[in-house]
């Protein structure tokens, strides 16, 4: 026997639940399946930044030259695992078509306008719902240590600035009087005064508690094992748990999305990107803002009780393994541009697989040839940031109203 039901949502991460949650405010029934637990996987170990500033494609001139050449490098901030797959073959090849410098300018419309539109989305979501989850508009500071490193970043920042993202460009001393706890090496710095930050886990449980106490189904430990499809609808999608007979069906489970529709018209050309984040116990000295510590690309993020710090691009496929070489690499970096970190108490080390699209871009429309089913994935790492965007362009596609972006650039056919 299926159970009925108006919706039914696959994945308990970010894009997931904030997808529940505008398909719940417009009275929807709405049940939720996840594999794991809710906010097991990137949505709980990311860095907790929402960045307009960061509306700059994964795919942009340069990138794929340069992690060839950190391919040498296992502690490397972005790393790609060659190995013989013909569906990576094709994910790189289409990763250099979009990456030419005006498809990039495309992206970057895209994505500040996407950015900025869902920091409202927080904004509204977190007063109205009252929820407690450390959330913060303190901007982000980016810090540079070499001349090379800085004028490199200087030059997206301008190209930023010029698409009305608010930009404030440091010298050495201006930056240390912004964050007195880096190092005296740091040559300057960029601050972004419109990111915000929160801790994402306590976002993305917060956000299921208030959907469960308004009727929201959430199936833990529960792994959608197949889509029965007749004519373009999906009749059925079975779990390991229980069977559901959903009117419509959205797909947000990340970098597991793909093998849910390989039988499919068409394939979800997404990578399993893997980052690595280390919570440690807040230290009696510690950064007051977020930080980017750019030649390294590690995000160091101050929470009420922790300190996190994430970074590096694993393009190793789905590898469950924790690179202590890459962890190890992360906190040298701490040391390396933060001062009184010598001694920090870990409380935890986590790594997720983000999602990543060739061109940097999410998939967001109604599958192509299927009636019923709405894919909401590849935020790449984007994924908290664009969260409630995503989830409100969602709500609007099941509904069958206008969405209020335009969702041509989002279409899942794309890279054909």
């Amino acid at each position: 026997m299926s159970r009925d039901l108006d919706v039914l949502v696959v994945g308990g991460g970010a894009i997931g639940i904030c997808s529940a949650y505008f398909l719940a405010e417009q009275g929807l029934q709405v049940t939720i399946v996840e594999q794991k637990e809710v906010a097991s996987g990137c949505s709980g170990a990311n860095a907790g930044l929402i960045v307009p500033s960061h509306s700059i494609p994964l795919a942009s001139p340069g990138v794929l030259c340069q992690g060839l050449k950190w391919m040498l490098k296992p502690e490397s901030p972005f790393y790609i695992k060659l190995r013989f797959s013909p569906i990576l073959f094709n994910w790189l090849r289409r990763f250099r078509k979009a990456s030419k410098y005006q498809q990039m300018l495309l992206g970057l419309h895209t994505l500040r306008d996407l950015n900025y539109s869902s920091l409202e989305l927080f904004d509204h979501i977190i007063s109205s719902e009252s929820l407690s989850c450390d959330y913060r508009k303190d901007g982000w500071l980016l810090a540079y240590r070499t001349d090379k490193g800085l004028n490199k970043a200087l030059d997206e920042a301008r190209l930023l600035e010029d698409h009305d993202i608010d930009v404030k460009i440091l010298s050495a001393d201006d930056t240390l009087k912004m964050e007195p706890m880096l190092r005296d090496e740091i040559t300057g710095g960029i601050f972004f005064p419109d990111d915000a930050h929160l801790d994402p886990e306590r976002f993305v449980l917060a956000l299921t508690e208030l959907l469960q106490e308004r009727g929201v189904n959430i199936h833990r430990q529960t792994k959608v094992l197949a889509l029965e499809i007749s004519n373009g609808h999906i009749k059925i999608a079975r779990t390991t748990k229980e069977d559901f007979k959903p009117k419509q069906v959205v797909l947000a489970a990340g970098a597991w999305s793909p093998e849910l529709v390989q039988n499919l018209s068409h394939e979800l050309l997404v990578q399993p990107a893997k980052g690595y984040s280390i919570s440690v116990k807040k230290p009696d000295s510690y950064p007051s803002l977020p930080l980017y510590l750019g030649e390294a690309k590690v995000a160091v993020t101050p929470l009420e009780d922790i300190l996190r710090f994430a970074g590096t691009m694993e393009l190793s496929g789905m590898d469950f393994s924790i690179n202590r070489r890459r962890v190890d690499a992360i906190m040298h970096a701490a040391r390396d541009y933060l001062r009184e970190l010598e001694v920090l108490e870990i409380i935890d080390t986590r790594y997720g697989f983000r999602p990543c699209t060739p061109d940097g871009l999410p998939l967001i429309e109604r599958f192509p040839g299927y009636d019923n089913l709405i894919v909401a994935t590849g935020h790449c790492m984007l994924g908290i940031s664009l969260a409630p965007i995503t989830g409100k362009l969602v709500s609007q596609l099941v509904r069958g109203q206008t969405p209020d972006m335009d969702l041509s650039s989002f279409r899942v056919d794309r890279f054909r």
